[in-house]
């Protein structure tokens, strides 16, 4: 992480271009051959810091209260993510503003900024197979052996450090099952299976509505708060997905 911010600081100090990886490593008191030990590139440096603020929002939903349908508990995460002084301080949003901005400058950081939002994504959707949503609080899933559904576990949420990225957990594990007939049938466990197609695809779209609200933002001058800040438009933007079936086999949202 240390690299990852030697970078950031390098980046928006003198800009991307004007960085060598050979500054970067120098600034991180490492030599350069260590540097490339990390990373491919100097654009790679900054993928850490990047992935820090996904992991953050990907634990704060699995962190958020377990009686919260899917719609309430992605706000929750909002709030507690992207709101200056929740986790991250206002100085650090303009440095995300600034790494963000020379993402859509700079297609070899654009590379970068996508692979981690693409990753996010996949992080969310372990989160959703380990917690369950929905007004009753009950989602179904299909256990690997096809005996038929069982209900899963709420996963312990994992701890988050302020500015550094939290360590990925694997999700809940999900508990034994009966099938529809007499004989019970064990279900495997929800962390030994993939997210289902419906599970990512979800994830997929709330992991959207963050990211374009956070890009939305970084590209005006509007302070990190506020109605025009990251949290208030990505509000705006979950708020707009309400008609959207949030819950597995069901028709709409939930709450």
């Amino acid at each position: 992480m240390e690299i990852a911010k030697a970078a950031a600081r390098l980046f928006v100090k003198h800009g991307l271009k004007a960085t060598r990886a050979e500054d970067i490593a120098q600034a991180a008191g490492i030599a350069p051959r260590t540097f490339y030990r990390y990373f491919a590139t100097k654009e790679e440096a900054v993928a850490p810091l990047y992935a820090a603020g996904a992991q953050r929002w990907a634990e704060a939903v699995r962190a958020a209260p377990a009686e919260l349908p899917l719609p309430e508990a992605l706000e929750h995460a909002v709030r507690h993510t992207l709101t200056p002084g929740a986790g991250v301080s206002a100085a650090s949003w303009e440095w995300a503003r600034t790494l963000i901005r020379l993402a859509t400058a700079s297609p070899a950081l654009g590379k970068v900024w996508a692979e981690v939002c693409h990753a996010s994504e996949g992080a969310l959707a372990e989160v959703l197979k380990g917690r369950t949503f929905g007004a009753d609080n009950v989602a179904e899933a299909v256990p690997a052996n096809g005996a038929g559904s069982v209900p899963a576990n709420g996963a312990e949420p994992a701890s988050a450090n302020g500015a550094e990225p939290a360590s990925a957990n694997g999700a809940g594990s999900a508990s034994a099952s009966r099938a529809g007939s007499a004989s019970a049938n064990r279900a495997e466990p929800a962390s030994a299976s993939s997210p289902t197609p419906r599970q990512r695809f979800t994830a997929a779209v709330a992991s959207a509505a963050v990211r374009v609200a956070v890009e939305s933002w970084a590209m005006t001058d509007s302070p990190p708060s506020g109605a025009g800040g990251p949290a208030e438009l990505a509000l705006r933007n979950l708020e707009a997905l309400r008609g959207f079936g949030w819950v597995e086999g069901r028709g709409e949202a939930q709450g």
